[in-house]
């Protein structure tokens, strides 16, 4: 098992798993030309040479950066790989000189234990400015906005 920058063949992998729960609900879907031109953002985890995990940072200003599309195939879940992914996108942040990561999620325990905390979705305005008003969530939005701290964070 191990974490990888993607590359252009991932595209379609990356698509089905993080389509995969956008056909839930849960997660916003991506297209395939939105994946390659944020192909630089993406880490992925492979095990035994299947790709099982994604997650991307995409930066959002000069001093914030957002923790998306965050997958992991539903039969690996449970194991560690979604955090072992956020770590490594909080650690490129870090080299960046980012002093904080956000993330829209429904998963607001699983982001708690990793030292993020709850905001105001309106403390984040380049994003809704950026992303929210195209989604078909905007008027109803059920996700939640979490921040971390990086100066704060330690492993």
């Amino acid at each position: 098992m191990s974490l990888r920058k993607a590359h252009l063949g991932d595209v379609e992998t990356i698509r089905k798993l993080i389509n995969e729960y956008a056909e839930l609900g849960v997660m916003l879907f991506r297209t395939q030309a939105d994946i390659y031109s944020s192909i630089r953002d993406f880490q992925l985890f492979e095990s035994n040479g299947e790709i099982i995990g994604c997650c991307a940072l995409e930066i959002t200003w000069s001093d914030l950066a957002e923790i998306k599309s965050l997958s992991v195939s539903k039969s690996h879940q449970g194991k560690g790989i979604g955090k072992a992914l956020v770590q490594a996108m909080i650690d490129e942040a870090k080299q960046l000189h980012l002093p904080k990561v956000f993330c829209l999620t429904l998963e607001k325990h699983f982001f708690e234990k990793l030292g993020f905390t709850q905001v105001a979705m309106d403390s984040l305005p380049l994003k809704v400015w950026k992303d929210c008003i195209r989604c078909s969530k905007q008027d109803n939005c059920d996700e939640i906005a979490m921040v971390l701290e990086l100066e704060k964070h330690q492993k």
